[in-house]
């Protein structure tokens, strides 16, 4: 049996396309079949350098992934967060890399313009996030993770606009990003309530992209640190009003949330097909590994487990798009979906045996890929905290 590449990327279960209409199917199918195709042949490659291709970024902008739910009328492709939901959880069937840059782009950054962004903003900015722009949320400090009530950066008026001052960690996308969706209090004495996002552009004197992580997994994704030294913008780059920003960053990354979850389901999917298909393959004892029960067990928990995991995901995804509460649902889809991931990436791991501990097969980038969905966009036991509060009443 040949490594890799050659290894087929199965569509979800009969089940859980029943959940989706014809056009979602199709959309996730050539969504499948793109990641398969193109991306695939180079996962390994990426992984190694820590560098995500710009051909298949701009591939991924031609096919419109990259603007999901941007209106028609700006280039983007004027659908649902549903939609964004399956193009992530379809690409993470192959590289969570590639799932999280899309994620980051549409559930993050597109979502903030077109919620919070005024009418000059999102003419300004959208057109280019559909086409070419690739965006990164910059919230995350040294002493600011789930504590974002601790955030440090400054932003001081100044001529008309603010000079913003500080050091943030941990930034998808910043490598390739072109604008920033940056978070920096300009009424420090307010505490959280001064939070504020501002549209920060690469190419601004003051500001400059640090560091680039050296990560365990995702490493395709870059993540990095990003340096403010005296960093002046416009007031008309403030989103939404002075002192909304942590609304918008709470809001905003309850929705990422959904996709967080999505982008795991796709790896714990991807994890399982190539399990599947190495058990059918692979004899011992006369006869093909997934003739024995211990095996055959091991898959048939994975499979429910991923199941139970898309529902959740769905779930608040549909819920979001209908206008209804989600937040409880978002945390729901998002820890359970990273804890299935992990578990199922590691027992894809055993099913492979001493190949699958091996570089030569993907199931051990999905299992270093998973460890990083109980860890951001609030980590496990954030959303644990959110249940709860939910369930005892609580805010």
């Amino acid at each position: 049996m040949s490594p890799s590449a050659s290894l087929p990327v199965e569509p979800p279960s009969a089940r859980a396309l029943s959940l989706l209409n014809e056009e979602e199917r199709f959309f996730q199918e050539t969504v499948r079949r793109f990641a398969k195709e193109r991306i695939g042949p180079h996962v390994r490659a990426m992984d190694e350098a820590g560098v995500f291709r710009k051909d298949l970024l701009a591939e991924m902008f031609q096919l419109g992934l990259m603007g999901i739910e941007i209106p028609e009328e700006f280039g983007g492709q004027g659908g649902s967060f549903f939609t964004a939901v399956l193009a992530v959880e379809a690409l993470a069937e192959v590289d969570p890399a590639a799932a999280v840059i899309v994620d980051v782009q549409n559930t993050i950054a597109n979502n903030i313009l077109l919620r919070w962004g005024n009418a000059e903003q999102r003419r300004r900015l959208l057109p280019g996030l559909a086409s070419q722009t690739t965006a990164s949320f910059a919230l995350s400090e040294a002493g600011a993770g789930s504590d974002a009530f601790a955030l440090t950066t400054r932003a001081v008026p100044e001529d008309g606009g603010y000079r913003i001052t500080g050091r943030k960690l941990w930034i998808t996308n910043a490598a390739e990003a072109g604008l920033f969706f940056l978070f920096a209090n300009a009424n420090p004495e307010q505490g959280h309530r001064g939070i504020t996002c501002f549209l920060v552009e690469r190419d601004t004197p003051g500001f400059q992209v640090g560091k680039k992580e050296d990560k365990l997994g995702i490493r395709a994704s870059s993540t990095c640190e990003l340096i403010l030294d005296g960093c002046r913008v416009p007031a008309s780059n403030v989103v939404g009003e002075i002192g909304q920003g942590y609304k918008i960053a709470i809001e905003t990354l309850n929705e990422g949330r959904i996709a967080i979850g999505a982008q795991m389901t796709g790896l714990a999917q991807g994890a399982l097909n190539h399990a599947v298909d190495y058990a059918r393959q692979r004899n011992q004892f006369g006869r093909a590994i997934a003739e024995f029960q211990a095996v055959q067990f091991e898959l048939a928990k994975m499979a429910t487990n991923i199941e139970a995991a898309r529902l959740l995901v769905y779930n608040a995804a549909r819920l979001r798009d209908s206008g209804h509460v989600f937040v409880t649902e978002a945390a729901m889809a998002k820890y359970f979906a990273s804890q299935i991931a992990e578990e199922t990436a590691s027992l894809a791991v055993e099913v492979l045996g001493g190949v699958g501990f091996t570089k030569d097969y993907p199931v051990e980038k999905l299992y270093r890929d998973s460890k990083i969905g109980r860890i951001y966009e609030g980590t496990s036991n954030m959303q644990l905290l959110t249940i709860a509060r939910q369930l005892i009443g609580k805010t």
